[in-house]
């Protein structure tokens, strides 16, 4: 039932009635579906103010910055949760007693091993292939060796192919790099931790295992964590709107996956270590800083703001701790680094990006964080699709297991009208 109802007057026409719903949070939402029989459209580019879904996972508010899991704040479970514990809360919709989360977590553990022959799919890639392009094709082509599972109307199965995308989605993300360096592809060992793990598979060698180290594999794990989910963004709606016509879970994914390569999707963070590339030494920041105050100059500081917090990134805080805490482990003297640091201090202190709440975002710590962990830069994407496996996996579901429609979005058309092929 409609809580509230809207009217349209159009000019020349009968006013048309429209139901409004009220969430437990957010703005509410005009139910504009009966216009399609009175011959209208909306009109909205970008989908800015039209809510596809509905949805109980995600909530954002990007004036108060605000981001919750399940109604859990995000600094919270990025504080008290570990990354499984937090893919347990978005699919499942509540937190996993201990008996649960020891459960899921072995399950998870005993499905990170990709299938052998899918070793030989690699080689048809170049070795200086983009590690997107070859994840798009890999987790693409798991339906073809995990097809036993693939009945999207069937709960059993639904929850099989996620276990599975969580779990080798690391695997996956590993062997990609290793396959750019050209050495070995690591197996995955049950008795590590998942962030452990991918730390493994990264940057051990048959010839050589050396420990992981806590810190980082904290780090790394809030990484995954802070990336998990964020509401119906670019690569999350691309999920669901491959999923309303009935494509298989991997296929959802990979189409998430190549959503997010897209610079303004999930490139950001590559953005801020080619940022600091440009300014190039701390002696040039106060000449860059001035560029991004001139509003004619085309040059932007990258990694501060967001286009949906309009406050600050809810993230960013637990992320500048992460960041402070992989820093003084690695002990890293690095020019790149000292130059991100000192144009974060800048940034925070001038009034300029003050007054705008231009702080330094998430994007803007991961990028160092995980340049400081040994990442390089073409993987940045590839471990931020790794992190937002759980959330596009939960959407897709939630979506698959209650009525839906095939998206079918419509158009503005301002073509040509009808007319005769000429004659000859």
């Amino acid at each position: 039932m409609a809580d509230k109802k809207a009217q349209l007057i159009i000019e020349g026409a009968a006013p048309i009635d429209l139901p409004v719903y009220s969430g437990t949070m957010g703005p509410d939402v005009v139910d504009v579906r009966g216009l399609t029989a009175e011959g209208v459209f909306t009109f909205d580019p970008g989908f800015m103010a039209t809510s596809s879904c509905e949805s109980k996972i995600t909530y954002i508010d990007g004036e108060k910055g605000v981001l919750l899991h399940r109604g859990y704040p995000i600094d919270q479970l990025a504080e008290k949760a570990d990354f499984l514990e937090t893919c347990f809360l978005l699919l499942k919709g509540e937190l996993p007693t201990d008996e649960e989360k020891a459960k899921f977590d072995s399950t998870i553990k005993n499905h990170t091993m990709v299938h052998e022959q899918l070793k030989t799919f690699f080689n048809g890639f170049r070795r200086d292939a983009h590690p997107m392009a070859i994840m798009c094709g890999v987790v693409g082509a798991l339906s073809a060796f995990y097809h036993d599972s693939l009945d999207i109307n069937d709960a059993n199965h639904r929850e099989i192919s996620a276990i599975r995308l969580i779990a080798k989605m690391p695997t996956l993300a590993a062997m990609v790099y290793k396959y750019s360096m050209g050495q070995p592809m690591m197996y995955p060992r049950n008795e590590l931790s998942y962030s452990e793990n991918f730390l493994h598979m990264m940057f051990n060698t048959p010839c050589e295992e050396k420990p992981i180290s806590p810190v980082l594999a904290k780090a790394m794990d809030r990484i995954f964590v802070l990336h998990a989910d964020h509401e119906q963004n670019a690569s999350t709606s691309t999920v669901r709107l491959a999923g309303s016509s009935g494509a298989n879970p991997f296929a959802c994914i990979a189409a998430g996956i190549a959503a997010l390569w897209g610079p303004a999707h999930g490139g950001a963070n590559e953005a801020v270590l080619r940022m600091l590339d440009e300014i190039g030494d701390v002696s040039n920041i106060e000449k860059f800083v001035a560029k991004a105050k001139d509003k004619d100059d085309p040059f932007k500081l990258m990694g501060f703001g967001h286009r949906v917090y309009k406050n600050f990134d809810p993230r960013a805080k637990v992320m500048k701790e992460t960041c402070d805490e992989v820093l003084a482990e690695l002990g890293i003297n690095d020019p790149q680094l000292e130059l991100a640091m000192k144009l974060e201090e800048i940034a925070r202190n001038d009034p300029y990006f003050k007054e705008r709440n231009l702080y330094p975002n998430v994007d803007f710590y991961s990028g160092i964080i995980l340049k400081a962990i040994g990442i390089p830069t073409e993987m940045f994407t590839v471990i931020f699709a790794t992190g937002r496996t759980p959330g596009w996996i939960a959407h897709w579901n939630e979506m698959i297991s209650g009525p839906y429609k095939i998206g079918r979005p419509r158009q503005l058309y301002t073509g040509p009208t009808q007319r005769d092929y000429p004659s000859k």
